[in-house]
């Protein structure tokens, strides 16, 4: 039998950096890599955004990364991280279900919200740079 006391830590942890990645990944790699920030911003004007929204969500989502893959302010970071994902839930709406559709769908952004909920119930979990370790005040005990 599993102990959760044991193994909820590294699955909080092992959802904590594969979400901090695809932050990287579409941040770093797609936004600014691929499509590069006047690119991005200019996507943005296009679906009636402010052009500067382009930005703030690119570098939100590379800050979103660095943090939840480092362990620093988890919960915070995944309570902030929503309406970028709401966001992109509601754009791709209309393009129905399927992400391979066209215009993509919805499921994947809207699991990606579902997830960030999950990381901010859960925690940072194992191998956390929270605030108290950066500080040298040792571990963190766990709520209740």
């Amino acid at each position: 039998m599993l102990d959760t006391r044991t193994t909820t830590p590294y699955a909080a942890l092992l959802l904590r950096v594969s979400l901090g990645v695809m932050f990287l990944a579409h941040g770093a790699l797609l936004k600014l890599g691929t499509f590069g920030l006047a690119g991005t911003m200019g996507f943005f004007g296009s679906l009636g955004y402010p052009p500067v929204f382009g930005a703030i969500v690119t570098f939100a989502e590379i800050g979103a990364g660095i943090a939840l893959i480092a362990g620093v302010g988890v919960r915070v970071v995944s309570l902030l991280a929503l309406p970028i994902l709401i966001g992109a839930t509601i754009q791709h709406w209309p393009a129905g279900w399927m992400f391979s559709g066209q215009g993509g769908g919805w499921e994947f952004p809207a699991f990606w919200t579902v997830a960030l909920l999950v990381q901010a119930g859960l925690g940072a979990g194992a191998h956390a740079l929270d605030a108290k370790r950066l500080l040298g005040r040792g571990a963190v005990p766990a709520q209740a």
